[in-house]
């Protein structure tokens, strides 16, 4: 197993926060403003104004139609530009017939610690920030990305102040790589730490899986523990939990029971092709930003 030699306080300088002026957009303004406040960062609002139809004009759409559409952005950017009142802030519309490709670009130039942005949690061909851009995103994203999905509730996380945090490893270098970030948030929060592991049932292990999940749960429970350097204060004495199951569910079912206000995970980047697994297999990480009751914080190794 992979150990993490020590622990160290993250810095969150520039924030980029991703906008479509959606309701889930909106959930997310709260998120951006109050970890903005908290580490001192500076905010960078940036909405990819994807121009379809400069490239293909359906009948029966004028010109007067997407100066309506233009009016519609810039209207929605002042308003946003007075919700980060007080912060070090600025507001970018960038036109790009693609999301990602504006994204990287923004976190090269602003040299940025973390996205923020909401989404949907589900997949389709519209235009605003649905599932499958944002998980495009923490996919390809050398830096973490905090995603808040449509069954986040407000109240229950105090919009960023993080009392709960749940830790998901399989101990593989790219989930461990999230640790860090799980530890130095729930040090910053004063919060409570839940270091999870997820087992599969015996019958459900494939052959090829066999060496993966050799672990026994005493032996798990002790490697939860070794997550945690030598030297290391939190507040709270960690609790450490291994559970079997699907790990998607086991981790969803496991942060409500505890009132999770955070969940962290590390994820497998994705090279070339979208189908790159992540470290519980592609579908799970996709499965707990679109169903969990609170942010879901991924770390790409």
């Amino acid at each position: 197993m992979t150990t993490i030699d020590a622990a160290t306080e993250i810095a969150l300088k520039n924030i980029l926060f991703l906008t479509d002026f959606s309701e889930p957009s909106e959930a997310a303004v709260p998120f951006v403003t109050s970890i903005a406040r908290g580490y001192a960062a500076g905010v960078y609002a940036l909405h990819v104004f994807m121009p379809c139809l400069y490239i293909y004009t359906p009948p029966g759409v004028s010109p007067a139609t997407i100066g309506v559409e233009e009016e519609y952005v810039k209207t929605s950017m002042q308003r946003l530009d007075s919700q980060l009142a007080g912060l070090r802030h600025e507001t970018i519309v960038h036109r790009s017939l693609e999301v990602w490709p504006a994204v990287r670009d923004a976190i090269r130039e602003h040299e940025i610690d973390l996205i923020v942005l909401g989404t949907h949690g589900r997949t389709g061909a519209e235009r605003l920030l649905l599932g499958s851009v944002a998980e495009e995103i923490f996919r390809r994203s050398p830096v973490p990305v905090l995603t808040i999905g449509p069954d986040a509730r407000t109240g229950m996380h105090a919009a960023g102040h993080f009392r709960r945090v749940l830790f998901a490893t399989d101990f593989t270098p790219a989930s461990l790589a999230a640790a860090p970030y799980a530890l130095s948030l729930a040090q910053g929060n004063d919060a409570r730490l839940l270091l999870f592991h997820v087992m599969r049932h015996p019958e459900e292990r494939a052959e090829k899986d066999a060496k993966r999940f050799e672990l026994t749960v005493a032996e798990a429970i002790h490697h939860l523990y070794d997550t945690i350097p030598k030297g290391v204060e939190l507040r709270f004495p960690p609790e450490v939990l291994v559970e079997y199951g699907d790990p998607a569910e086991r981790i969803l079912e496991a942060a409500r029971e505890r009132n999770a206000d955070l969940i962290v995970l590390g994820v497998r980047g994705a090279s070339g092709h979208m189908g790159a697994a992540t470290h519980l297999e592609r579908p799970t990480a996709h499965k707990i930003v679109a169903h969990a009751a609170c942010p879901v914080l991924t770390v790409r190794q």
